[in-house]
């Protein structure tokens, strides 16, 4: 009998770990790390009230959102979202190295995106409140306490994704280049 392959898409998994951590390991039939996810991210929504902050920034009740949140839990959160969909991006990828019988890489994907972004998520909670953010008007948005994560967590994810590119090429071409 024919076993039959099943390809994992990792952008289906890292999507389904943007809307709930643990949801891309469930995709991935990672079930053990997927409730454990699911398990932390409820523990840490629970006690840093980040959904009612987020219900608040929404809202525009700003001053609601910076009184209801507890930043010394909130700041657990970026790691747990950016280490979900990091880990079910790169078990997607060595699921389908495994399933073609290709030579499976040791090989992480976007891994600096990944930890700038929870870098950034982690300082823009940290410093939402800094007296510059309000001297200037287009830096006002970031005075909110999940505007300035997401903003800070972009920024800083797209540099670290640029600098592992870019030290990527060049062990690459090192590499090349001895065997030349």
């Amino acid at each position: 009998m024919r076993q039959r392959t099943e390809y994992k898409s990792p952008y289906a998994a890292a999507v389904w770990s943007m809307v709930l951590p643990g949801f891309g390991q469930f995709y991935n039939k990672d079930y053990i790390i997927g409730f454990a996810l699911i398990g932390f991210e409820f523990l840490i929504n629970l006690y840093s009230n980040l959904n009612l902050a987020l219900v608040h920034s929404f809202t525009g009740d700003f001053a609601q959102a910076h009184s209801v949140i507890d930043y010394r839990w909130a700041m657990f959160y970026p790691s747990l979202y950016a280490f979900s969909i990091w880990q079910a991006f790169n078990a997607a990828k060595a699921h389908n190295g495994r399933t073609l019988n290709s030579e499976s890489k040791k090989r992480t994907y976007y891994t600096g995106f990944f930890i700038g972004l929870v870098m950034g998520m982690d300082c823009g909670l940290f410093w939402h409140e800094f007296a510059f953010l309000n001297q200037v008007k287009f830096f006002s948005i970031l005075d909110m306490p999940v505007f300035s994560g997401l903003f800070f967590g972009l920024v800083l994810g797209f540099i670290g994704n640029f600098l592992e590119k870019t030290i990527y090429r060049q062990k690459r071409a090192a590499k090349m280049h001895m065997a030349e």
